[in-house]
């Protein structure tokens, strides 16, 4: 409520004088001075929060993927998880190892106990079955 004599609004108990009956009920009146006092904390909320001073800005822009990239990749690797789940277990680690871990064919194959050309035979048969079994789905967007 403003107060007619300085045009400043007033706090809720020193507007209750000015109270005029103007055919509204009482209850609106009441609303309306909290709905000012939100309002005033609301602004007051936004004008003290402000912005921390920063030291040095960044070189470059941000580069790390935005909340749409995120939630795909999520979703990719949900789906992902899902099917290597479905390889047996020897295949799966070799998978693991090679393509997600990065390591050499010789060192996945001291790890599991093989060559390593029959590492690089079982990763090609597994990242095949993987194929089979993902046919389309990885390109779908999930409902």
């Amino acid at each position: 409520m403003r107060d007619p004599a300085c045009g400043r609004r007033t706090s809720g108990l020193r507007a209750l004088p000015g109270y005029r009956d103007q055919g509204r009920p009482f209850t609106a009146f009441v609303y309306a001075i909290a709905a000012h006092k939100v309002a005033d904390a609301q602004r007051a909320a936004v004008r003290n929060a402000g912005t921390a001073p920063v030291d040095t800005l960044a070189d470059r822009p941000d580069t790390a993927p935005g909340p749409e990239q995120q939630a795909m990749n999520t979703d990719v690797a949900r789906r992902l998880s899902g099917l290597l789940a479905l390889l047996p277990e020897q295949q799966r680690e070799i998978v693991l190892l090679r393509v997600a871990v990065g390591l050499p064919a010789e060192e996945v194959g001291v790890i599991v106990g093989m060559s390593a050309p029959a590492v690089r035979v079982a990763q090609s048969r597994a990242l095949a079955r993987l194929r089979t079994l993902a046919g389309d789905t990885l390109g779908e967007v999930a409902a």
